[in-house]
């Protein structure tokens, strides 16, 4: 088994629902508390295990905004394991989810220097080391709906441009993307072959069809949450 997520950057509008719901879910998660910085100033920080970024590509008047969220990729062969001094950092085995120990982690900041995806933080209130877990405390919690048992982020995201599943499955909807939108790795030139596959942008016209699809997603949404 190999996990991991599928993000299709035609229909992420970077709204920041999945960073938001991922600080939520792993505040009381298996990682501890996620420390935050002047929360109710103008320019709040903290750790955010899942970020946005945002990119303009192309010459105007064809131009366009791609929002591209980063968060571990669970690399079949992690940078951040093979420098860890207190095997802290590990893969596990049964599903190829990166984790780190906490209790083994010392927050010497090695992972964070050599993971080339910036997917690691140093969180000051525990002094260690957080990332990413795929939300494992979530996925195999048989109390949930079979339905529910899916990361918070992809759970969240209004425009469904966040797919979970198993790579090592040809049949799963995860493969299936991939290979029909030809599924992309973030610098796979660096031989650390991360699980996590980026969807690129399809043509102009298909491009106007997702937008519609995608605002009306996010519409719906911002009405449930008027609507509570």
């Amino acid at each position: 088994m190999k996990l991991g997520l599928v993000v299709d950057l035609d229909t992420c509008v970077g709204c920041h629902a999945c960073g938001t719901a991922c600080k939520q879910w792993n505040t009381s998660g298996t990682i501890g508390p996620l420390s935050d910085e002047r929360p109710y100033e103008k320019d709040p920080s903290g750790s955010w295990l899942n970020r946005i970024r945002t990119y303009e590509v192309g010459d105007s008047p064809h131009s366009k905004t791609v929002n591209m969220p980063m968060s571990c990729m669970h690399c079949e062969d992690a940078a951040c394991v093979t420098v860890c001094p207190t095997g802290a950092s590990y893969k596990r085995e049964e599903d190829g989810i990166v984790l780190i120990d906490q209790d083994k982690c010392m927050g010497c900041n090695l992972c964070s220097w050599a993971c080339p995806y910036g997917a690691r933080e140093l969180d000051p209130s525990s002094g260690t080391m957080k990332k990413c877990t795929l939300c494992v405390d979530r996925i195999y919690d048989e109390q949930l709906p079979e339905a529910e048992r899916q990361p918070a982020c992809v759970l969240t995201c209004p425009t469904s441009s966040r797919v979970f599943g198993d790579f090592d499955d040809p049949d799963s909807e995860v493969s299936k993307l991939t290979r029909e939108r030809a599924g992309q790795q973030l610098m796979p030139e660096l031989g650390y072959n991360p699980v996590n596959t980026y969807l690129p942008p399809r043509n102009p016209k298909q491009q106007d069809q997702i937008k519609v699809s995608a605002m009306q997603g996010v519409k719906q949404l911002v009405n449930r949450i008027i609507n509570r």
